[in-house]
């Protein structure tokens, strides 16, 4: 398996390139295909954790113990760089600590914290609550020294515009650069100009959410690095890709009693092989 240390210095080189395009997998498999497919970097994402391995809403209930299985075996999958959501931590600094030791320690390249309290909610969805600024300080100070590999990369999202207003989350956002944040991930800014202005008001690595049916606006990931953002994800995407098909499929096996009719929108055996690495 590729180490963590290897993965995060080849995530810094790929951001001073330009920026870093994340499709967030589902699991070891399509973590795979997103490598096959040549992007250079993966999201893990964690309402996928809680949708696709939980089965469960994404509103804090999966542990540790489960986030870290969950990348471990995707890391042992594949060899590209890998950031995680890590939601709030899984409690107080202590927590974020140890969540950086753990995470670290099955390959993953860099994680986000966010200022959200417990239980927290998606980042687009209304109702949210924000710890204070200096819970929030002590979490990252916290997770900044637990870091194995300097490159190991320590992201603060702040869920701040979506609550209190776009100042806050700027200036929430600097504290947690000066607390020891590497970087930052604006959730939930509803404009290109937002983004744009955001890029400016805080000059440190960015990230943005590419999510669907949310508050941000859809653009490239092009029209992202132009204004300052070094990486993008999709982080549910293909969750929403794969969940929409196999829904269209069971209803036609209902219907028609037979897969017959949708054999041509299937991989393939050998395609899944070819994946998979299995010569046969």
């Amino acid at each position: 398996m590729t180490e963590s240390r290897n993965r995060s210095s080849d995530l810094r080189g790929l951001m001073a390139r330009g920026v870093v395009m994340m499709p967030g997998a589902i699991n070891a498999l399509s973590a795979r295909l997103i490598e096959r497919e040549g992007f250079d970097a993966m999201y893990l994402s964690g309402a996928v954790l809680a949708n696709s391995v939980g089965g469960v809403a994404d509103v804090g209930m999966m542990t540790l113990t489960e986030a870290r299985d969950h990348a471990d075996h995707i890391a042992r999958a594949t060899s590209i760089p890998i950031i995680m959501d890590a939601d709030t931590g899984y409690g107080g600094a202590d927590n974020a600590a140890r969540t950086v030791r753990v995470l670290e320690s099955v390959g993953v390249s860099g994680i986000h914290l966010e200022d959200q309290e417990f239980p927290k909610k998606c980042g687009h969805l209304e109702g949210k609550k924000l710890v204070p600024v200096e819970e929030m300080c002590a979490k990252i100070a916290a997770a900044a020294s637990a870091k194995t590999s300097p490159d190991f990369l320590l992201l603060a999202r702040t869920d701040a515009r979506g609550v209190t207003d776009y100042d806050d989350a700027v200036a929430r956002a600097n504290a947690y650069l000066t607390a020891g944040a590497d970087g930052i991930f604006p959730e939930a800014l509803e404009t290109r100009e937002e983004f744009a202005r955001f890029a400016k008001d805080v000059d440190t690595i960015l990230l943005a959410n590419m999510t669907e049916f949310g508050k941000t606006p859809y653009l490239t990931a092009d029209e992202f690095g132009e204004m300052g953002y070094n990486i993008v994800i999709f982080p549910v995407t293909l969750q929403r890709v794969a969940m929409k098909a196999i829904e269209d499929a069971l209803r036609v096996i209902k219907r028609d009693r037979s897969q017959k009719s949708i054999i041509e929108r299937m991989q393939t055996r050998q395609e899944l092989y070819d994946v998979l690495g299995y010569d046969i």
